[in-house]
């Protein structure tokens, strides 16, 4: 069953802000369901500026630069619903859950959020109320029907990672990271294929982090619990900041996702 706002801990979303969830191609018909939690960077107008300077809303800190763009190709390329949340991670972070420290980040790679330095319990859980929550809602209401009419079903989340951390100065020296943590089905299966399909692409499983309860909600909520074999994509995101590398690795991984999703199709 859904929980509905606590209407006493509402009304940080005005006329004028937009919905925090927009769907792309609802009706699609592949199994594979795609959802990017950090496509966004709008900021609630009663949040302002945030007290950050602007080009820090054009960094990875701010949304996953590129992956908007990557995550509808493949949404066209495999005829899949997608899935996007329009709001920065600097807001709320859609993938963590409401315990987390990251759920709002204080400080993100070495840039201080003074608008969430002291925020009260009573505004962080009107952010989780009115962004984080009619996200996952709508997710599930997806899931539970697609669950429903049967057949198999593939959660494909889609990120995009900084090759170079500001804050330390660690580089991420490979392309892209296929993350899991109890089920690694359809993360393995896919970077196998995908490998083959362009051996001069470096593939890493569980990179640049790993998925666990406490720094992830997606996968765990919502494809671990349902038992849907599922991957978190991470793609480097020089690689992906223009039309062009967003149409180059919307090609490379729709074909591998596709080929991946018939593979397993038969055990699940």
């Amino acid at each position: 069953m859904l929980r509905f706002a606590d209407p006493d801990i509402t009304g940080l979303l005005q006329s004028g802000d937009p919905h925090p969830v927009e769907w792309v191609n609802i009706s699609g018909r592949s199994a594979i369901f795609l959802i990017c939690e950090h496509a966004g960077r709008a900021v609630p107008s009663a949040l302002g500026d945030l007290g950050i300077d602007p080009e820090e809303m054009d960094r990875h800190i701010a949304y996953d630069v590129g992956a908007e763009g990557l995550a509808r190709g493949l949404s066209e390329r495999l005829d899949a619903p997608l899935i996007l949340q329009r709001y920065s991670r600097l807001v709320i972070d859609c993938n963590r859950p409401y315990e987390s420290d990251g759920c709002v980040v204080r400080q993100s790679d070495g840039t201080v959020v003074p608008a969430n330095a002291e925020v009260a319990e009573i505004d962080r859980r009107r952010r989780f109320e009115e962004i984080h929550r009619p996200l996952h809602a709508a997710i599930a209401a997806a899931l539970d029907d697609r669950q429903a009419g049967g057949g198999p079903l593939f959660l494909v989340t889609v990120h995009s990672f900084t090759p170079v951390m500001r804050a330390t100065g660690a580089r991420r020296d490979f392309e892209l990271g296929l993350l899991y943590n109890r089920d690694a089905r359809l993360a393995e299966r896919l970077a196998d294929l995908f490998a083959r399909a362009n051996p001069h692409v470096t593939v890493k499983l569980n990179e640049p982090y790993v998925v666990d309860d406490l720094s992830d909600y997606t996968i765990p909520v919502h494809g671990e619990r349902r038992g849907i074999p599922h991957v978190l994509i991470e793609t480097r995101n020089d690689l992906i900041t223009d039309d062009r590398g967003q149409r180059e690795w919307a090609d490379r991984l729709a074909a591998s996702l596709r080929l991946a999703a018939q593979s397993l199709e038969g055990s699940v």
